[in-house]
């Protein structure tokens, strides 16, 4: 029992909360994670808790003094990667985020942004080299665009994104690098958007739970001399890396390239329970 005056975390002030209006028992199943997106929260609640939703959100904006609480309803859908989410408690889901000195606003409820991402937004910045060309095929908001924007000075960077809402939110995250760099940004399918064959030196596939399909279309993109390409995918937990980097290798020898250096692979954050996101760095010539 925690004395008084004694400090409690955030999901056990929230129990407390709703312990008092609806039971003892709807308050121990709450889970102890939640994810802050400036003034939104993001929460994984049994569905069977639905009913208590208002009660919770009420909790969670008392004790974080969020603006709206939102809960996850269902996977990431589709090549557009909406979130599934319902809201609890507020009606604002329009949010921004700071993360590393760059600014991201975006829809929690209707794009998604994934915190665990964090370490591999920083690297991937840290990684272009100046004079690059840059393709980001699968640009969300800009996760990776706008860092690399902000730090990196590549000659070109070109991001791609398919999701009409995503797209408006990537358009605002890049304008204040405009000035630095040749940005351009695409709205639609990067398998159809008229992009230079032979243009770009690194080439990012953020896509899950495969971006491997793509690897075609990338090593089209490809300069001839090479390009580093940035293949993301899901794995096993426990299955050695070097075993996904093999794979992803035979899947670019298949499409024609040659790998110029061994391929690394790296976690980036878990996926699913028995299951990890992964990246693979590919060094790729592509075929004649």
């Amino acid at each position: 029992m925690v004395a008084r005056g004694e400090l409690r975390s955030p999901a056990e002030r929230v129990r407390a909360i709703v312990a008092r209006s609806a039971g003892e028992r709807v308050a121990a199943r709450l889970p102890d994670g939640y994810h802050r997106m400036g003034r939104v929260l993001l929460l994984r609640l049994p569905r069977e808790l639905a009913r208590h939703d208002p009660e919770i959100g009420r909790a969670w904006q008392r004790v974080l003094g969020v603006d709206t609480v939102i809960a996850q309803d269902g996977p990431i859908d589709g090549e557009l990667r909406r979130p599934r989410v319902r809201i609890l408690a507020g009606e604002t889901t329009t949010t921004e985020v700071t993360e590393h000195g760059i600014r991201y606003r975006f829809d929690a409820a209707r794009t998604m942004f994934a915190t665990g991402n964090r370490t591999e937004r920083q690297r991937i910045s840290g990684l272009v080299r100046p004079g690059e060309r840059v393709a980001d095929l699968f640009a969300g908001i800009g996760y990776f665009s706008v860092p690399i924007a902000a730090r990196a000075a590549p000659a070109r960077l070109v991001a791609v994104e398919k999701n009409p809402e995503a797209f408006g939110f990537l358009r605002e995250n890049l304008a204040p690098y405009a000035a630095r760099t040749s940005i351009a940004a695409f709205l639609g399918d990067n398998r159809e958007v008229p992009l230079p064959s032979g243009g770009f030196d690194r080439i990012l596939l953020g896509y899950l739970p495969s971006s491997e399909p793509w690897i075609p279309r990338a090593l089209a993109l490809a300069d001839r001399s090479g390009a580093w390409i940035h293949v993301h995918r899901t794995e096993a937990t426990r299955r050695p890396l070097s075993d996904g980097a093999a794979e992803v290798a035979t899947a670019f020898r298949a499409a024609g390239a040659t790998i110029a250096e061994p391929p690394r692979s790296r976690d980036v954050k878990p996926y699913s329970p028995g299951r990890r996101h992964v990246v693979v760095d590919v060094r790729a010539v592509p075929g004649s």
